[in-house]
């Protein structure tokens, strides 16, 4: 399957302008061949993975769906093709991980096929399944060399795997040589802002993504995420003012522009993230909510929900608030699939918190939480994404009046700052801590 377009535009992150870009690219190649399989798939494909559609409220994509099933039949789509119509019709349905099954299965005799591969990676991303993210990759690599388009995608692809997996010197060396291939390769250098993050090397962050800005800036469907994860930076530091700044200038434009969820999702959590740090942000919440309120029913996965939430929360839109937590169980009740259960288990209770801790809740926030800290990395995301959620879990412990709770705040930022000795951030928690519950 020879690399096209719009696999260069998918793994690259970036819109190809000549070509309408990768939505221009999609709907240029269904019309001009309706019977395309391949083009169905991708362009259905790219829709359920961008998590801003479902079948379940979508009549129109459902439709879209069905159509490529029933253009999978034809005696002339191949065996291979016919696995990937599958897996694009079971990540519809909500079957996530049997997808992935799928797409690995055409790994194993198609390890070129790069669709199949970054389906996969993205797949995994969203399921918090990091030893799978970095794993479908390496056993592919050796069927790719650097004359191969593409090859240095992979080991953007392969650093943001080891990074997850805690590997953040390989996964650094990596990541360098991906950017050494082609320094416009906006995922390695997503695959650097994380190993900076974990490693607590934030001045090396900023510098980083500041003498790089203009090679990443560019792929305009991931750098609002690494204008976060230079935000993120920001607020780490302290530097609260240059954090809102980029929130301003880039992360909320990006966000309004493209409507995607990726995007909606790192603006709410800078703004939760400032806010739990004492920073009055106003009433930026208001745009940040009317990007995301179409999608307070949606439930395709549990990470968007939460963050969706915050902006409901953080502009004090009530009814909408309660209607997301209702409707989220009754999607638990009557609906299918991996979040369906990932919902039940993590989803409910993490929203119930989230609810508590903005009320004024913080004994019932903590107790919501504590139990399920652990099972949180189901929601997917990265490690650096929910780490919003242990923050939310330690400021709740802070300030709830119980003294069980005033130790476990203590428990949980030692173990922190055992992960992570440079972490200002943390530093500024222990002081919390301290001052609040003086024995």
């Amino acid at each position: 399957m020879a690399h096209s377009w719009r696999d260069c535009q998918y793994v690259g992150w970036y819109d190809e302008e000549s070509l309408g870009g990768l939505e221009g690219t999609c709907v240029k190649t269904v019309e001009t061949d309706p019977n395309f399989v391949m083009g169905h798939v991708i362009k259905n494909g790219l829709e359920v993975l961008g998590t801003g559609r479902t079948i379940r409220l979508d009549q129109e994509l459902d439709k879209d769906i069905k159509k490529m099933v029933s253009l999978g039949k034809s005696k002339s789509v191949t065996d291979r093709e016919k696995k990937h119509v599958n897996a694009v019709r079971l990540w519809a349905e909500g079957e996530m991980t049997a997808a992935t099954h799928v797409w690995e299965d055409i790994l194993v005799t198609h390890p070129q096929d790069i669709l199949a591969l970054k389906f996969a990676h993205d797949s995994y991303f969203y399921l918090g399944y990091q030893p799978q993210c970095r794993d479908s990759i390496a056993r592919v690599l050796p069927s790719w060399n650097k004359r191969m388009p593409l090859y240095g995608y992979l080991l953007g692809m392969y650093a943001f795997g080891l990074e997850e997996c805690n590997h953040y010197q390989q996964a650094e060396v990596t990541a360098r040589q991906g950017l050494d291939i082609n320094r416009r390769d906006a995922w390695s250098t997503h695959a650097m802002a994380h190993v900076f993050e974990m490693q607590g090397r934030f001045e090396e962050g900023i510098n980083f993504m500041s003498n790089t800005e203009n090679d990443w800036n560019t792929c305009g469907m991931i750098a609002c995420h690494n204008y976060w994860h230079y935000g993120v930076y920001n607020i780490e530091k302290g530097t609260y003012d240059d954090a809102l700044g980029i929130f301003d200038s880039e992360i909320m434009k990006r966000a309004k522009t493209s409507g995607a969820l990726l995007d909606v999702v790192d603006a709410a959590s800078l703004l939760f993230r400032l806010q739990m740090e004492g920073v009055n942000v106003k009433d930026r919440w208001q745009d940040v909510f009317e990007s995301c309120q179409s999608h307070i029913e949606d439930h395709i996965i549990t990470f968007n929900d939460a963050h969706i939430l915050f902006a409901c929360l953080g502009s004090e839109k009530v009814e909408e608030s309660k209607r997301l937590i209702d409707t989220l169980k009754d999607f638990v009740r009557n609906g299918k699939g991996d979040n369906r259960r990932i919902s039940e288990e993590v989803g409910v209770p993490l929203c119930e918190g989230i609810l508590a801790y903005e009320n004024g809740e913080y004994a019932r926030a903590v107790d919501l939480m504590y139990p399920i800290r652990y099972r949180i990395i189901t929601i997917g995301g990265s490690h650096a994404q929910r780490d919003v959620f242990n923050q939310l879990l330690i400021q709740a412990a802070i300030k709830s009046t119980r003294k069980d709770h005033c130790k476990l705040a203590r428990s949980l930022l030692t173990e922190r700052k055992s992960l992570k000795q440079n972490a200002p951030l943390t530093d500024r928690l222990m002081a919390k801590a301290m001052a609040v519950h003086v024995e």
